[in-house]
C-alpha cells in the first residue's frame, strides 16, 4: 500500500464533498447517486431510513455505505438525528423516496441543504400523502398533458421549498400509474445526480 503524506490526506479530505440519503424503500435514486459519484470527489456518506426492511439498507451494505434506522421517537422528539446528522458535517442532505416530513430543527440547522425530489410538477401534485403512484394517478385523472419532477429545497411545509430544477415529460391518455412512473423514473436518474453535482460544485 503506498502511504500518503498526511497533508495530501487532507487535502483530499477538505475537497471531498458529503451527502446523507433519507430514504424509504427500493432506494434506486440512491443506489443512482452511488453510482454517479464513484470515483469524483463526492462520496455518499450515511444512509438514513425509516424502514429497517427497506431495500436501500441492503445497497448501502453492498457499497459499504454506513446506515442508520430512526424511528419516529428519536426522530421527531429528540436531537438524536440532528447530532448524528452535525457529526457528520454533510455538504448536502438529500431525501431521496423518504415518506416522513423532516423536523423543522434539521431543516433550520442546514439552511439551503435539505433537498428533495417530487415525482411531480410543483406546486401541483404535492403535499401529504402525494407519493409514489398516487401521484402518477391524481396527475392522470386531472387531465394533465405533461408531468415530470421537482428537485426542491425543504422549508416547513410539505414539496413548498424553493424550486431548484424541473424537467418534464408528455402524459399520453394511454398511460397508466405505472407506465408515467416509469417515464418520471428516468428523468430523476437523469438529472438527479447532475443537479446535486451543480448545487455541490456550483460554476463561477
Amino acid at each position: 500500500m503506498v502511504n500518503m503524506p498526511r497533508i495530501l490526506i487532507r487535502t483530499l479530505e477538505s475537497v471531498m464533498k458529503r451527502i446523507v440519503v433519507f430514504a424509504s424503500g427500493e432506494g434506486t435514486n440512491a443506489q443512482r447517486l452511488i453510482d454517479y459519484f464513484k470515483g469524483k470527489a463526492v462520496e455518499v456518506s450515511l444512509i438514513i431510513s425509516n424502514n429497517p426492511d427497506a431495500t436501500v439498507l441492503k445497497r448501502a451494505e453492498k457499497s459499504g455505505i454506513p446506515s442508520l434506522i430512526i424511528n419516529k421517537e428519536g426522530f421527531y422528539k429528540t436531537d438524536d438525528v440532528l447530532k448524528k446528522l452535525i457529526s457528520e458535517k454533510p455538504d448536502l442532505l438529500v431525501c431521496a423516496g423518504f415518506l416522513w416530513k423532516v423536523p423543522d430543527n434539521i431543516v433550520h440547522a442546514f439552511p439551503n441543504k435539505v433537498i428533495n425530489i417530487h415525482p411531480a410538477l410543483l406546486p401541483k401534485f404535492g403535499g401529504k400523502g402525494m407519493y409514489g403512484s398516487y401521484v402518477h394517478q391524481a396527475v392522470i385523472e386531472s387531465g394533465e398533458k405533461e408531468s415530470g419532477i421537482t428537485i426542491h429545497y425543504l422549508n416547513e411545509n410539505y414539496d413548498e421549498g424553493k424550486i431548484i430544477f424541473q424537467a418534464r415529460c408528455e402524459v399520453k391518455k394511454e398511460d397508466t400509474p405505472e407506465t408515467l412512473a416509469q417515464k418520471v423514473h428516468g428523468l430523476e436518474y437523469e438529472h438527479f445526480p447532475k443537479t446535486i453535482e451543480q448545487l455541490l460544485n456550483p460554476k463561477k
